[in-house]
């Protein structure tokens, strides 16, 4: 089975930005019981996630490309609204790739770093533009941004 293990956080400054160049990302949510369904387009590929619930920071995570075209149309069909938008970076440190969302749309204004670990026990070393980190707090999750998003706190 395939697991995701993720730490989420919230970024101080912007010297992050001198390491990495970013990617438009559109991503939607199809409405679910117990688990989320993500549709998502990076660049020219659409992608199909399934994810379990989050037991601390892991939880199951099953990721499948799809031809661009279903990609689209499940986002103008499926999805709630609004649909997620963001530039993500990825940048390396540590050994690691950190992943910086900068949101658009009605979440512009929030900037998160995500790390993937392959244990939940894993040390990682923090760089000095992270902050606060939220990995616990539901706010953050991308599916509750659609439902509560960020210009409304």
């Amino acid at each position: 089975m395939a697991k995701e293990i993720e730490r989420k956080f919230l970024l101080k400054g912007d010297d992050w930005r001198k390491l990495a160049e970013g990617s438009v990302y559109r991503q939607g949510y199809i409405p679910t019981q117990g688990a989320t369904v993500r549709v998502r387009i990076v660049g020219n590929q659409g992608y199909l996630t399934i994810k379990g619930p989050s037991v601390k920071y892991s939880r199951s995570e099953f990721e499948y490309p799809i031809p661009i075209e279903d990609a689209k149309e499940m986002l103008e069909t499926l999805c709630d609204r609004p649909l997620i938008e963001k530039i993500r970076y990825k940048v390396e440190w540590g050994g690691l790739i950190w992943e910086i969302d900068e949101f658009e749309g009605v979440n512009k204004g929030l900037i998160l770093a995500e790390v993937e670990l392959s244990d939940e026990k894993q040390e990682i070393e923090l760089p000095s533009w992270i902050g606060e980190e939220v990995s616990s707090n539901p706010r953050y999750y991308n599916r509750n941004l659609v439902k509560y998003p960020f210009s409304q706190w």
